[in-house]
């Protein structure tokens, strides 16, 4: 099994990517590929130890920044780490590919390389969120902004078969997000949605309201990725918020530090629940590879839980699963044309 990594995407350089590569190869048997600048990239191997690892690097001339147009990967900047990482994947050299880098043009790479999965009109990113029973996964998050019912259906799809993945569910219960649990609640897109998905073959439990995103009570959650995204930026924010606001009162006091130490293996368990690193990156899900995409500020142990996720994607036959979901006309077999970001 090999895995490449966008060695230049994130925020902190190439340090997290190859420390978190090292730390897979350590601890699954596995072969990276760090695509980048090579000086880089080897000068980093040499400082961590992991030039004797199971880690090759392939040169790569071109990065594309946190904040230029996804579109650029495709047009000026097929040299760039994130393109040349997916080429691995379109040519068989690697089982997948992990970046922390651009989103948008992660995207892009996978769109004109890997291609969709025919009959999967628009793809999704599937992003795990904790919850009071465990974990839930969320589709879409970002990668498909405005959706039809039918890219909903598909989604719901998608994700039942990444929920009986990830959570070891046999029949993972699929909510539809919604500002109602009645079925006559939503826009017209969520209604007829709604529909879809209950006629389904998958165990559609209809619609969840945001506040139950949290509550375990479905597995996999479907919405569209501006209503997805939203709802991960203000989840991450309040989770910043209430941590920092948590320490500023236990800090105001003595009685608040003595507090500390009763509660501070509670206070830790609850973090590492709550980490993101813990949950590694979000597959691309609906193209033809694996294609994992991780947060900016990914820290090296994000990036080795991701790598080890993309692994485990690629020996469970996830791909296979949906196609053969497709097959078996659980999903249209009609194709569109996606459309490329350009923001």
């Amino acid at each position: 099994m090999k895995i490449a990594v966008d060695a230049m995407g994130g925020d902190h350089g190439v340090t997290p990517n190859i420390e978190g590569a090292i730390q897979a190869t350590r601890e699954a048997p596995l072969s990276i590929v760090l695509v980048g600048d090579q000086h880089a990239i080897q000068s980093q191997l040499d400082q961590l130890g992991g030039s004797k690892a199971n880690i090759e690097i392939l040169h790569a001339s071109q990065v594309v920044g946190m904040h230029e147009s996804p579109a650029l990967v495709a047009r000026k900047k097929r040299d760039s780490s994130i393109w040349k990482a997916t080429e691995l994947v379109k040519s068989g050299q690697v089982d997948g590919v992990v970046s922390a880098g651009n989103t948008g043009a992660t995207m892009v790479s996978a769109f004109f390389l890997l291609g969709s999965i025919k009959g999967v009109e628009r793809p999704a990113i599937a992003a795990s969120l904790p919850t009071r029973q465990g974990m839930a996964i969320m589709l879409d998050v970002g990668a498909t902004v405005d959706c039809t019912a039918r890219q909903l259906y598909q989604f719901g799809i998608m994700g039942h078969e990444y929920g009986k993945h990830l959570l070891g569910v046999e029949r993972p219960r699929v909510g539809l997000l919604s500002i109602g649990e009645e079925d006559t609640k939503g826009n017209e897109v969520t209604k007829e949605a709604f529909k879809l998905l209950k006629e389904s073959s998958i165990q559609f439990i209809g619609n969840v309201e945001g506040r139950d995103v949290y509550s375990g009570n479905a597995d996999v959650i479907v919405c569209d990725g501006f209503l997805g995204n939203v709802a991960l930026k203000i989840s991450e924010g309040l989770a910043d918020a209430i941590k920092k606001m948590l320490m500023k009162e236990i800090s105001q006091s003595v009685l608040g530090r003595f507090s500390y130490l009763l509660m501070a293996g509670p206070l830790l368990r609850l973090r590492r629940k709550t980490d993101y690193a813990e949950f590694g990156g979000a597959p691309l899900l609906g193209v033809e590879g694996i294609s994992m995409i991780c947060h900016g500020r990914s820290s090296s142990k994000a990036i080795k839980n991701a790598i080890l996720k993309a692994r485990s994607l690629a020996e469970g036959g996830l791909l296979q699963r949906i196609r053969d979901d497709i097959a078996l006309g659980l999903v249209s077999s009609s194709t569109t044309t996606a459309t490329i970001p350009t923001e």
